[in-house]
């Protein structure tokens, strides 16, 4: 990868049968694309054997982490790469899936100083209220969540042929890539100075 882009991981959160998710993940990642700031990879939670089940004990210290199953190896790899995170994800009785809190429940140090931007569709809430139980979790993770987001209230009639039918879709994008990027390139910066205090 070159430096001057940065590891952008656009994550699928919906595991649902006849889920959305992937075709909005596939659109956001074309954005990515030509923006021009990332590399970019989709990561669909539903490739991962992610167990609901945790361990008795948390990692208690700096580096710690639960003893992960084989299945998830790839997910965590992925995870630990990224500068940055696009959270694709839906609403569920207005919140996030299940298998969006299991993946983020089973990794601690890779989401921390690492910039988070959040991608919904839902029914009116477009789902903005999945994305509030998001901001969250994730910033308790120690985080960083990105201001502007995108919401496609009402998906199932506002896209056609994997495209929003909105023309003016892809400008609303803009500003959460830019953000994203500066936040990448900052905490990357970062990072590299020196150890995030815990």
């Amino acid at each position: 990868m070159d430096h001057d882009t940065h590891k952008l991981v656009i994550l699928v959160g919906s595991v649902r049968e006849g889920r959305f998710g992937p075709v909005v993940a596939d659109w956001v990642a074309e954005q990515a694309a030509a923006h021009g700031a990332f590399d970019v990879e989709v990561v669909d939670l539903v490739a991962y054997d992610i167990p609901l089940t945790l361990p008795a004990e948390s990692p208690k210290h700096e580096g710690a982490a639960y003893p992960r199953p084989a299945g998830m190896s790839a997910l965590t790899r992925a995870l630990a790469a990224a500068d940055a995170f696009v959270i694709v994800t839906p609403e569920y009785n207005h919140s996030y899936p299940a298998s969006l809190k299991a993946a983020v429940d089973w990794h601690f140090t890779q989401w921390t100083a690492k910039p988070v931007a959040f991608v919904s569709y839902g029914g009116a809430a477009g789902g903005r209220h999945a994305v509030l139980h998001l901001e969250n979790v994730l910033t308790e993770l120690h985080a960083v969540t990105v201001r502007d987001g995108l919401a496609f209230p009402n998906y199932f009639t506002a896209w056609q042929d994997g495209r929003p039918l909105d023309p003016g879709a892809p400008g609303y994008a803009r500003p959460l890539l830019d953000q994203l990027s500066w936040w990448a390139a900052t905490l990357r910066a970062g990072r590299e100075a020196a150890p995030y205090p815990s």
